[in-house]
């Protein structure tokens, strides 16, 4: 049960073909130096001796299988109902595309319907594309999109730095080259009211996040009137799992929402692949990047689905073209429309309801630990920020090896003046045990560290 490409016959019978006597001759231009040297392999293993051998690697990893899990930062450890998982592995669904002739797809047409439609009733907007990559592009086509939508030839992008800092990062590269100048996130302690006074008539949008990448629900009360009123638009990103307890972007002003949907049925997957949500109001539809299903009649008077736009280059002229993305990840918004069918709007009630009481009871318990303060000078919706008494590597690794915990996200990798703060995630996963568990290990790590 061995597998091995070519017999050493199978070799020489080849090089022969070509006329070489080695496998070094077909590479004279490659320096000598540079030549990858010889592996020093051991015996090749059979088909069910590998399974055992990498069986064993992968225990080596500390996944959430195995290991309480308080790690957030954007990648969420949320329970997927199996459910989900039967329907991915249907044949007729099991591509991560959108078919090239879709019409023939009536399948997966009607399921990016209806992965649409429920994005559109989560989010208040009126229209959403078939997905993008992630959170970070979906934001960043929403930033392009707004460029091409604000009045006038604007190139002045506002953004929070309570925006994830790796989607602001991803904002940079889409728009370097562009003579795009952003401003609010080079000062960390902009709060939204700061921002607002950055306004002005070269203003595309404004990008907030809410709940922002600290976990906090932002004021964004009479935010949408002051960004209109410089004929700028209002990007949101969200968290959809909040959404499920917190008023839409939609109904507080918001023209255009991006969002991360790992939470929506998509395991973490150690960081991919992930999916990108964007939806927007009626009046930018023609700027949107990705695809969009529309329902239809045939020629019957049979209800069909079809690709009712497409606005990359492949598809239309060149200088027409939104963007330049290629694809969607169709099998992933698929998860998140069979997880919203799932669990209904009652059960995504339930589940943001967990988070919520969940984090709120952690962030308790740790205030009360002596070195130890929760940072509660804003609401909080399931991660919230801490800090330690000793630098957060060090307790991270004290959790894992001491009680198999996974730790919070130290943000002094992003936020300077939040050296020794942690981020600390709460989902409906976490049992009271796991949470007692943290609470105990935070403890000792002060006292023993």
């Amino acid at each position: 049960m061995t597998y091995i490409p070519h017999t050493e016959a199978n070799r020489k019978a080849m090089l022969e073909a070509i006329g070489v006597k080695s496998l070094e001759e077909l590479f004279p231009a490659v320096p000598e130096k540079y030549k990858f040297p010889e592996l020093n392999l051991p015996p090749a293993l059979s088909e069910m001796e590998t399974w055992w051998e990498m069986q064993g690697l992968s225990e080596a990893n500390a996944d959430v299988n195995h290991y309480a899990c308080f790690l957030g930062a954007g990648a969420y450890n949320h329970y997927v109902p199996h459910t989900v998982d039967y329907v991915l592995r249907r044949g007729e669904f099991y591509t991560a595309y959108t078919p090239y002739q879709p019409e023939i797809s009536q399948g997966t047409l009607q399921a990016m319907f209806e992965y649409q439609s429920m994005i559109c009733q989560l989010t208040g907007m009126d229209v959403s594309n078939a997905s993008h990559y992630d959170g970070a592009t979906s934001l960043a086509e929403g930033v392009l999109m707004a460029m091409n939508s604000a009045r006038g030839n604007r190139k002045k992008i506002v953004m929070s730095p309570a925006v994830h800092p790796q989607y602001r990062q991803v904002v940079r590269t889409y728009t370097q080259g562009m003579n795009v100048a952003i401003a609010g996130d080079d000062n960390l302690k902009n709060d939204v009211a700061d921002l607002l006074k950055l306004l002005d008539k070269d203003t595309a949008c404004l990008v907030i996040q809410n709940p922002n990448f600290l976990g906090q629900i932002e004021n964004v009360k009479g935010v949408a009137e002051v960004v209109h009123a410089v004929g700028a638009l209002l990007i949101v990103v969200t968290d959809p799992i909040s959404l499920g307890l917190f008023t839409p972007p939609g109904e507080y002003g918001a023209d255009i929402v991006a969002a991360e949907g790992q939470s929506l049925g998509i395991p973490l997957s150690y960081g991919g692949p992930y999916l990108g949500i964007l939806a927007t109001k009626n009046a930018y539809v023609r700027k949107i990047a990705g695809r969009l299903i529309g329902e239809t009649i045939d020629g019957d008077g049979k209800r069909g689905y079809v690709l009712t736009l497409s606005t990359r280059e492949q598809h239309i002229r060149r200088e027409k073209a939104t963007s330049n993305i290629c694809t969607n990840q169709g099998l992933l918004a698929l998860a998140a429309a069979v997880y919203l069918a799932t669990v209904g709007k009652c059960g995504l009630a339930q589940v943001a309801q967990l988070c919520w009481h969940k984090s709120h009871y952690a962030a308790k318990e740790i205030g009360k630990l002596k070195g130890y303060k929760v940072i509660s000078d804003k609401p909080f919706f399931k991660e919230f920020v801490v800090k330690l008494p000793r630098p957060v590597a060090d307790v991270n690794e004290f959790l894992l090896n001491e009680s198999d915990i996974i730790g919070g996200y130290d943000l002094g990798e992003d936020y300077p003046h939040l050296k020794n703060h942690m981020l600390i995630a709460v989902t409906e996963t976490n049992n009271k045990q796991e949470i007692d568990d943290l609470v105990t290990g935070l403890k000792d790590a002060a006292e023993q560290l």
